[in-house]
């Protein structure tokens, strides 16, 4: 099975250093959603891992949440698209769990899930926790530079082995030309 793991804000939709708290805020990323229907087309199981502490911080409740996805996913279907699975971290910093990224909980979670070792699997992110918890597990970390991506880039010690493209439609052509 061909997996891709994507992370949400910042690399499918804009981000925002004030959460996207409600569905009117979630807007994609020009071709982010394409690039998923690209994958999906080109055979890969698409997976969203994402850390959601706005939920433990009181800022969104759950419900609303779900209703951010169902417009993401929504949205997906009127390009062909669509999100085989969504893992997320509900949690703040400071509760120390093991699924917020960088920590490997959440992508453990999605092997065992679909019963696959994520030896190589490419996971697309914007910061350096998304690449941390790739390389946790020996996923490909691959950064975008929109969201936090450009200021992530500069960072010096990025995971062994990463790879950097302009936005998801761009690493996502990648992945498919493998």
């Amino acid at each position: 099975m061909k997996l891709a793991i994507i992370d949400r804000d910042g690399v499918i939709n804009y981000d925002s250093d004030q959460y996207i708290r409600t569905p009117a805020e979630w807007k994609p990323i020009p071709q982010s959603l394409e690039a998923i229907a690209r994958l999906n087309h080109a055979g890969y199981r698409v997976v969203v891992a994402t850390n959601q502490s706005g939920v433990g911080r009181g800022l969104f409740d759950m419900s609303t949440l779900n209703a951010i996805h169902d417009k993401m996913y929504r949205a997906l279907a009127t390009v062909g698209g669509r999100i085989d699975a969504l893992f997320f971290c509900p949690h703040i910093d400071e509760s120390n769990c093991d699924c917020r990224k960088p920590k490997p909980g959440m992508l453990l979670d999605i092997a065992k899930r679909f019963n696959v070792d994520l030896k190589n699997v490419p996971f697309i992110g914007d910061s350096l926790k998304d690449l941390q918890a790739a390389q946790a597990v020996g996923a490909k970390p691959i950064l975008v530079r929109t969201g936090k991506g450009e200021k992530t880039s500069t960072f010096k010690g990025l995971p062994k082995g990463t790879i950097q493209f302009v936005d998801l439609n761009d690493a996502v052509k990648h992945i498919i030309s493998e």
